[in-house]
């Protein structure tokens, strides 16, 4: 048995969840703005206090280790850091990509389809990548401009499945697709992390916590006056 703590920030949703093996024990998460750096420890002491479980107990932690928001995955990360640096126990990452196709596929009914999650990265531009069902890497994440001449690198032959928030500006582009379908309001959850975490659990997929860094995939610049 394993109890882990999932941590989900590379969004507007601001989620924390524990888990004990396959079942989520307890859920606290908001989905208003960008309020992390207010939000994430109450939570993280609500979830605790909500299962009766101590930060001791715990024999992992996992958070979503983007693509995203630049600021959200700096404190998630660095929550998810600190607390197994204190607890001496190991840090799993989570594609936030194959956090999404998680709570898709509970929505989708064929067996032989793509999946396409995209995240917003402002303007035309998304952050994505494409699976089967199995969450096998079709085309792996990438920053991408979706416009008339990227279609074509998404055009296959069976059914694919665009969601995200990043998916409801494209989607007048994206109709032009053949075999397209849309599914609205997927937002990546610490609920939905739990089979991708307890994977890389069982499988000892461990990241060096004095090391790790998200997956910002594009560069960020401070602002100087």
């Amino acid at each position: 048995m394993a109890l882990i703590l999932h941590i989900e920030t590379a969004t507007s949703n601001c989620s924390v969840s524990i888990s004990d093996h396959e079942h989520v024990l307890a859920t606290i998460e908001l989905n208003e703005g960008y309020t992390h750096a207010e939000n994430l420890h109450p939570f993280l002491d609500q979830v605790f206090k909500k299962t009766n479980i101590q930060p001791k107990q715990l024999n992992a932690v996992a958070v979503s280790a983007g693509p995203g928001s630049y600021t959200g995955l700096r404190i998630g990360v660095s929550a998810a850091k600190g607390i197994c640096y204190a607890l001496n126990i190991p840090l799993i990452a989570v594609n936030t990509l194959e956090v999404l196709c998680a709570a898709a596929i509970k929505r989708i009914e064929e067996t032989n389809v793509i999946l396409c999650p995209m995240l917003d990265a402002r303007r035309m531009e998304v952050y994505t990548a494409m699976y089967d069902r199995g969450l096998n890497v079709i085309h792996a994440t990438e920053a991408k401009i979706i416009d008339e001449q990227s279609l074509s690198d998404l055009t296959k032959p069976h059914v694919t499945y665009f969601f995200g928030d990043g998916m409801p500006k494209c989607r007048s582009l994206l109709q032009n697709i053949s075999n397209a379908k849309f599914i609205e309001d997927i937002t990546p959850s610490s609920s939905q992390m739990l089979n991708l975490a307890l994977t890389k659990y069982n499988a000892k997929q461990f990241e060096d916590i004095a090391y790790f860094e998200p997956m910002y995939l594009k560069e960020y610049f401070f602002k100087t006056k």
